[in-house]
């Protein structure tokens, strides 16, 4: 458990999601699966925070996940957990990541039990220190794109469905990055954030085994990747989405 947790219950966790809470509470610094450094301090000075906010019952979780708008002039068309920089009237990563959730979702931060913060991880391309807040959605209402300059989409993806080994395959990039992707709720997710997606699913136990043989050009799952799966409510703008990835910026979801 780290310095940011303030704010955070993590006794308030229900029974399906106590074990996730638990294993985020023994990391350490060295614990963190895929390429990113931990920081307490970000190298440009900024630091954000993002909220991993999970829905029950139990037995058919979801996760809440956005798609960043055409027009964003980084990141754009990918998807992001809600969050976004912490600014100086934030009382930290916490009420950072709910304040963020609720300008681009609609979300009311009321009915979310934040449970516990991981360690800050440094996103490499932008020097961003970006906090992770795991959080239930203990009250969910309807959310929505709020600003179709910033999100295109937003979309509760079911547990099950990033967990379905035909939805999971590895991305390479022209730079060379290679990284876990989910093709889940009519989104791409990869870079940072199925980072962070496929830490959460291994930690809490729900991950299936995959084929890590089947790598896939980034270029070209990009360009179907609205094709690639269905069956999930999405609240989407109506924006078209970038014809490209930003490859260089391996998903990292912070503005």
């Amino acid at each position: 458990m780290t310095d940011t947790d303030s704010g955070t219950h993590p006794d308030a966790a229900p029974d399906w999601l106590a074990p996730l809470v638990a294993a985020c509470r023994r990391l350490g610094p060295d614990d963190v699966p895929f390429r990113r450094r931990i920081a307490g301090t970000a190298p440009n000075g900024r630091s954000a925070a993002v909220l991993m906010l999970f829905a029950g019952p139990g037995d058919a979780p979801e996760l809440l996940l956005t798609e960043r708008a055409a027009e964003m002039r980084a990141h754009a068309g990918q998807a992001a957990f809600p969050g976004g920089t912490i600014d100086p009237t934030d009382a930290g990563p916490v009420a950072a990541a709910l304040r963020e959730a609720n300008e681009e979702t609609g979300l009311d931060p009321d009915g979310v039990v934040p449970l516990v913060t991981l360690p800050p991880l440094t996103i490499p391309v932008t020097g961003f220190a970006v906090t992770p807040v795991l959080a239930h959605w203990a009250r969910p209402v309807p959310v929505r794109v709020v600003d179709q300059g910033e999100t295109a989409a937003v979309v509760r993806v079911p547990v099950a469905a990033l967990t379905d080994p035909a939805a999971r395959f590895l991305v390479t990039g022209p730079s060379g990055y290679v990284g876990p992707a989910f093709a889940a709720g009519g989104l791409l997710v990869w870079g940072f954030t199925a980072g962070l997606v496929d830490w959460m699913l291994t930690l809490a136990g729900w991950a299936r085994p995959w084929d890590r043989s089947d790598v896939r050009d980034l270029d070209e799952v990009w360009a179907q990747r609205h094709d690639l799966s269905a069956g999930t409510t999405a609240w989407k703008s109506g924006h078209a989405a970038p014809s490209r990835p930003d490859a260089a910026a391996e998903g990292g979801p912070i503005r």
